[in-house]
This record gives C-alpha cells, sequence and structure tokens, in this order.
C-alpha cells in the first residue's frame, strides 16, 4: 500500500503515529512517500524532514514487514521553481501545498493514499485504497464545514477534504490536475490553498463515505478519523484544535482513550528516535 505524506520537520511527531497506525491495521507493505523540502519564508527558516527520522520509521515498520520503505523526497530545487507566491504567507504553512508537485516525482507511483500528518487509522482502509478510480482524478469525503459554503455546485455538495485523498496518479497526470493546480496557486490568493485549487480544478472526483475522514468525532465505523479544528457552542462558542500527539489533552478534553495503545507505541519509538538523534 503506498502512502504519501507532506510536511517540514515540525510534522514528524504526526508522520510518525500516522504511520504506526497504518501499520497496526494494514497488513500488506506499507511504502510511505515523504514530500518535503528546505524552505525560507515568511521570516522562518522551514527544515525538512530528517532522513534519521525516516530511516528509523522504516527499521521500525519492517519488524511487522520486512517489505516496508520510507522513501524520503527533497523537492525543494521544484518549489522553488515553481513558487506560489500569492499564498506564501497564508494562516498554513507553504508545505500544505507540497502535494500538488507529485506529479513532478518520476517514482511517484500510479495509485497512492495522501494522508494529513493528523490523521490516523482506526480500521483496515483496504477498502478505500482498492476501489475502482477509472475514470477519477482524486477520492475523499466532503469537508464537514467546507461542503456548506464552498461547493460549485448548489444542487448537491462537492467539495472534498484534503486530509484524506486517493490519488489516481496516471489520470492526474492525463489531464493536468496538479499542474493546473499550481498555476492556480501562483496567480491567486486563496483560503487553503491546496485545497480550493484541488476542488476548483478537479474535474472527475469521487465522494465516498464519511467514515473514511471523519473529521468530528469518532464513530464505530470510522476507518480514518482526522483531528481537524472544530467549532464548540456549549457552554460558550469556541474553538478546539487537539492534535493526536498531545496526549493530556486527548483524554482530558476530547475525552479519547481508543487510542492509547498506539500512542504507548508511539512515546517508545519517539524515545528512541530522540536517543539515536544525540548519538
Amino acid at each position: 500500500m503506498n502512502i504519501l505524506y507532506c510536511g517540514d520537520k515540525k510534522m514528524e511527531k504526526g508522520l510518525v503515529l500516522s504511520s504506526l497506525s497504518l501499520n497496526s491495521h494494514v497488513k500488506e507493505p506499507l511504502h510511505i512517500y515523504i514530500m518535503t523540502m528546505s524552505l525560507w519564508a515568511n521570516g522562518k527558516n522551514y527544515a525538512p524532514v530528517s532522513r534519521r527520522t525516516a530511516q528509523l520509521l522504516e527499521q521500525h515498520l519492517r519488524e511487522k514487514n520486512t517489505e516496508s520503505s520510507v522513501h524520503l523526497i527533497d523537492i525543494s530545487i521544484e518549489f522553488q521553481r515553481r513558487l506560489p507566491v500569492p499564498n506564501m504567507s497564508s494562516r498554513f504553512t507553504p508545505y500544505c501545498m507540497l502535494r500538488l508537485y507529485a506529479d513532478l516525482v518520476p517514482e511517484m507511483p500510479d495509485r497512492i493514499l495522501y494522508l494529513d500528518g493528523d490523521v490516523l487509522c482506526r480500521r483496515d482502509c483496504s477498502a478505500f485504497y482498492y476501489q475502482d478510480m477509472e475514470g477519477y482524478e482524486i477520492a475523499g469525503v466532503l469537508d464537514y464545514y467546507g461542503k456548506w459554503f464552498f461547493r460549485k455546485n448548489l444542487l448537491h455538495f462537492d467539495y472534498l477534504n484534503s486530509g484524506v485523498l486517493l490519488l489516481n496518479m496516471k489520470e492526474i497526470r492525463h489531464t493536468r490536475l496538479f499542474r493546473r493546480c499550481r498555476g492556480l496557486c501562483q496567480a491567486n490568493r486563496m483560503f487553503m490553498p491546496d485545497q480550493s485549487a484541488l476542488n476548483r480544478l478537479a474535474v472527475s472526483k469521487k465522494i465516498c463515505n464519511g467514515r473514511y475522514n471523519e473529521q468530528r468525532r469518532l464513530r464505530e465505523n470510522t476507518v480514518f478519523q482526522h483531528f481537524t479544528t472544530s467549532f464548540r457552542f456549549f457552554p460558550l462558542f469556541h474553538m478546539v484544535t487537539v492534535k493526536p500527539w498531545q496526549i493530556d489533552r486527548m483524554h482530558d478534553e476530547l475525552r479519547l482513550t481508543e487510542y492509547d495503545d498506539l500512542l504507548e507505541e508511539y512515546q517508545v519509538l519517539m524515545a528512541e528516535m530522540r536517543e539515536k538523534g544525540h548519538e
């Protein structure tokens, strides 16, 4: 199973935890592709995901399946050549647009599942991964909030959340979807630029059941839980953002203990990574 993550060094916690959750539920080998880059922007120096992290993650995954692999792909040069200037200073880091450069990576497989770093796998996701994608560029789940405000068609919901996307790279290269999305990001400033571009320009997207990207709360049939920002109305209106590696907040604010075994494995591996990182 081919999995894609994108981000800088700060997303390593999510990368590791999300990968471990997949490893707990997927029986076949995992082939993790990590797109990253070095970048100076907005007065900040963004560091790439470290090769040491990728190597130690691969070693751990291979303890379960010796055929699993982790591929670290630096696209600093490609990104600089196609800089999305209007969206470099949005409330999201420039790394959110890295997935739009996946078609420029020759070794990227024809079918790959993109996941945000704050997505956890709770059940076997094979049915979602192996669904028929003939004629479709992407498959995903409606955005919980955005479906009401950003849909193109007033007659039905069609605005996908980009945190869990099954990518048909063969079709994407054929329709030049990512190339057109990059062009849009280079020309126009947008809210959530990657997600906005994909929804605006995708010609053939497949809308799947919400259990494959549960953005609100854990349900009995949840396959992927996505820890996005949500809104609460009691006792006062407020926003809640809790990431799965924030263990105390997971327990205290979300009252969520579903992933405790996974989090224990995660803590052990992160401690090992910190120890070996200082050798």
